[in-house]
């Protein structure tokens, strides 16, 4: 276990990053819980890596959602549908991992879907070099259906409880705090006590990035 600065975490990931040796883009996992702080350390080191000279395509499982009328099969709040019924995993595939990884063509997408209004997207095609690096940023990354596609896998832990602090600040705008707690206690920390129960993530990952202090984060290296 290291402690330092927020920095110093974006140094090691980016030196991470770049020790990488593969033919292809480098895909990198971020995964973890709803509010653990995933996207902001997502965008963070796509920063850094742009700075050194490398082409960035962010995306995130939130742009490869089916669509709501889809997704609630088992109810609203679900856990079991959180997981199961949420994300297009077949279309994460096909648009995007597959094509930046062995043998792909680089020509990509990076998004299916348009949270804002629920529909279905076919953004342009795009083509990266093959020294570019895919920042991606999600929950259940290490499931079975991804787990093999990602070059550089690291998981972003805080307590649950936290994330639900986290999640009513950061909706305030959109929900109540009695909405913001249910969806969190009934759906999505379940999904992840499942998550974590059946694909034990930890076992996974390349680095996890303790984030309960995102100022002073504490991250552990994983050897398989």
């Amino acid at each position: 276990m290291v402690q330092g600065t927020r920095d110093e975490l974006l140094g090691r990931l980016a030196e991470a990053v770049g020790s990488v040796t593969v033919a292809h883009p480098t895909r990198v996992a971020i995964d973890g819980p709803p509010a653990a702080g995933k996207t902001t350390l997502a965008d963070e080191l796509a920063v850094v890596l742009r700075t050194q000279g490398r082409d960035v395509i962010r995306a995130t499982i939130d742009d490869f959602l089916f669509l709501r009328a889809q997704r609630y099969p088992r109810g609203e709040y679900s856990a079991e549908g959180c997981y199961f019924d949420t994300h297009d995993h077949d279309a994460l595939n096909r648009v995007l991992l597959d094509p930046l990884g062995p043998g792909g063509d680089r020509h990509f997408q990076h998004a299916v879907y348009d949270r804002t209004t629920d529909t279905a997207l076919s953004p342009p095609v795009t083509t990266v070099p093959a020294d570019a690096v895919l920042v991606f940023d999600g929950v259940f990354l290490m499931r079975p259906e991804l787990i093999d596609r990602w070059d550089l896998r690291i998981l972003v832990s805080t307590a649950l409880e936290k994330t639900v602090d986290r999640a009513v600040l950061r909706e305030r705008q959109v929900l109540s705090r009695a909405e913001v707690e249910r969806r969190w206690r009934e759906r999505y920390i379940p999904s992840q006590q499942f998550y974590f129960a059946t694909v034990n993530p930890t076992d996974h990952v390349d680095f996890i990035v303790h984030n309960d202090e995102p100022q002073q984060p504490v991250w552990e290296t994983r050897t398989h």
